[in-house]
């Protein structure tokens, strides 16, 4: 019997994928924001997909912004972090 693959929607495009493509955003209680890359931090989660070129324009479109309600201010260090997380996934396993 196969596994069922755990689905969930990312907040750039809107679209659903395995949640192991995505990257977690966390909103704490603190009203801190930040990437989480182990998936397991306290805090309400979103996901976004391990994609640059998406990433990117989700940047210069404000689009975590809007859907978080953060200030840019704010977020500038998440998106550096997302990106900083799909580069480093980039680079081959030994």
């Amino acid at each position: 019997m196969k596994k069922k693959v755990p689905l969930r929607k990312c907040i750039l495009t809107q679209e659903m994928h395995p949640k192991k493509d995505l990257l977690r955003i966390v909103v704490n209680k603190e009203n801190e924001v930040f990437a989480d890359a182990t998936g397991k931090k306290n805090g309400r989660g979103s996901y976004v997909v391990k994609d640059l070129e998406k990433v990117n324009k989700a940047r210069e479109g404000k689009v975590l912004e809007s859907r978080l309600g953060f200030d840019t201010e704010k977020l500038d260090p998440v998106y550096d972090e997302v990106i900083r997380l799909i580069y480093r996934e980039d680079i081959p396993k030994r």
